[in-house]
């Protein structure tokens, strides 16, 4: 199928594409890498009469390091992160988990930026986003605001993006030294969107878990931070019972979804399992 007919603008700067948003309303749609959005746009889940091009705004397009935050600009592609020698050491989780995000053609123009607004609940980006406190900076003609991922990622498909603005960079201090950190998922094929998954971040701080982390995808309408997980681990000796009860209380956290690939309950049962060997993994990385 092919989309219904709408208006092109392309975008040369950051404030061009924000008055033209302001002036197109609630109907236009930013076209960033374009990976979801086209493919809804020909099967006709959604209608916009106008898509504005932001490929053309290199201002918005990099990674740089600010004291202990790195600041990624919202059209950085997935595989400028996967391969950046800054991410892989400031924020080791996220290198661990972009090569899990479709497939290569798709990382190559996908954007960041793009697949935060999105907000699928089976998205890596989103997880690794709320997992390392990352903050979502986004621009307006009103102004600008900063969204912490917590709050940002509202819903099934929806996040607390105003309908005139834009997502224009993410903010996500930089991992602590000692930090350990794990990425896993299961999908059908590699490459499909995944059943579930979990991110992992924890420190391990005499001799005790500290700062523990886990978020899951596919566990409900958006990805999820475990916190009963979280509170269930945090001041007890890693251990693989200590691992055990704190991916139990994930799963009990969870309210996944049943489709054709999996049941709800299948769905639950990997969370566990998937949670224990993640923490599992993140301690043995705790340095």
């Amino acid at each position: 199928m092919k989309p219904p007919p709408f208006e092109y603008k392309r975008a040369e700067t950051l404030d061009d594409a924000i008055a033209t948003l302001a002036e197109a309303g609630d109907e236009a749609k930013l076209l960033a890498g374009g990976q979801s959005l086209i493919a809804m746009m020909n099967l006709r889940l959604v209608r916009p009469t106008m898509l504005i091009d932001l490929n053309r705004i290199g201002d918005l397009d990099y990674i740089r390091r600010n004291n202990g935050t790195v600041e990624i600009g919202a059209m950085t592609r997935q595989t400028t992160l996967e391969n950046s020698a800054e991410i892989r050491t400031a924020l080791p989780l996220m290198t661990a988990a972009l090569p899990h995000v479709a497939h290569k053609p798709i990382r190559n123009r996908g954007t960041i930026g793009g697949s935060l607004a999105h907000n699928d609940p089976t998205a890596e980006l989103p997880a690794v986003a709320i997992a390392c406190g990352a903050t979502m900076i986004t621009r307006s003609a009103s102004g600008e605001r900063s969204i912490a991922a917590a709050d940002f990622f509202t819903g099934y498909l929806e996040t607390a993006l105003a309908d005139d603005e834009i997502l224009t960079a993410i903010h996500i201090p930089a991992s602590a030294p000692g930090t350990g950190y794990s990425f896993m998922e299961i999908s059908p094929r590699k490459g499909d969107y995944a059943l579930v998954g979990v991110a992992a971040l924890l420190t391990v701080k005499d001799g005790n878990c500290a700062d523990v982390r886990i978020v899951c995808m596919g566990a409900g309408d958006r990805a999820m931070r475990m916190e009963s997980a979280e509170n269930s681990l945090n001041g007890q000796a890693p251990s693989n019972d200590a691992f055990r009860a704190a991916a139990e209380a994930a799963a009990k956290s969870a309210d996944p979804s049943a489709d054709f690939h999996a049941s709800a309950d299948y769905r639950r049962d990997l969370i566990r399992n998937l949670t224990q060997r993640a923490l599992a993994e993140a301690s043995s990385r705790c340095q």
